[in-house]
């Protein structure tokens, strides 16, 4: 049973009591595979913020590159944090985002995009990756898979040294008005500081929409609308970016 699921599942296995974690934190890799070990030929990765507010938003991208490189797989998992699917490709399972189904290399590398939650408290967290490249045959015979190094994340009290005057404030990105909309939308956001500052908006396949704003704002509570007339219903996600720090949320466009 285990064999039959090892491509079309990925890392996870089906067992009688359930799925199970395939990333160091908490598996052992591909057990699918047997006596097979980790082999330097498949890179994994993660790339994305280095800092998160507490109780923020960050968007990563994990990666696969070498192997046979027809298919893979991955896991990915946070030490303290939770994960989120960016799009419908991913689901959770025992605390580790992995992919519905295998997915197809382009040249010879594939990747998937996941939304990770900074814990409320603390002052750092660690992702944990595993993805495994595949020949697509059916079988574990000579698919490949290895652990991706992992992934250190700070994270920052942004209520920490603002000026008393402005004590109160802090880095937030409020959800958008009105949700679901159609086709016009509005996003509030507030800085504890001036600084740069950059709204951006993607669809479900992590491709860049629009840029509602990239320019030096200063410290307090700001509103930006977005006319989504031009793009087709569906979910979308906003970054807000600023300085050190970045917070995503997703809206929903309905015609």
């Amino acid at each position: 049973m285990a064999l039959s699921y090892a491509f079309f599942v990925g890392y996870d296995i089906l067992h009688n009591n359930g799925w199970v974690g395939a990333t160091k934190l908490n598996g052992d890799g591909c057990t699918c595979h047997g006596d097979h070990v980790p082999t330097d030929s498949v890179l994994v990765w993660i790339s994305g913020p280095d800092t998160v507010a507490l109780g923020g938003v960050g968007m990563y991208t994990v990666y696969v590159k070498g192997g046979p490189a027809v298919a893979g797989g991955y896991n990915v998992a946070a030490l303290f944090g939770t994960l989120s699917a960016f799009d419908t490709t991913s689901f959770v399972s025992s605390e580790e985002l992995t992919q519905r189904a295998p997915k197809s290399f382009v040249n010879d590398t594939v990747q998937w995009k996941f939304v990770y939650h900074a814990p409320v408290s603390g002052t750092s967290d660690t992702l944990y990756s595993v993805g495994n490249s595949v020949n697509a045959d059916g079988t574990p015979l000579n698919d490949q898979y290895n652990f991706g190094s992992n992934f250190p994340v700070q994270l920052k009290d942004t209520t920490s040294g603002v000026n008393e005057d402005f004590a109160p404030l802090a880095f937030t990105l409020g959800q958008n008005y009105p949700n679901p909309f159609n086709p016009v939308t509005k996003i509030t956001y507030r800085l504890a500081r001036s600084g740069n500052v950059t709204l951006t908006i993607y669809n479900v396949l992590g491709e860049k929409v629009a840029t509602l704003v990239n320019v030096r704002e200063q410290q307090g509570e700001h509103t930006v609308s977005w006319d989504g007339g031009m793009s087709g219903s569906g979910l979308y996600f906003y970054t807000l970016r600023a300085g050190e720090v970045e917070a995503t949320k997703k809206m929903l466009l309905i015609r």
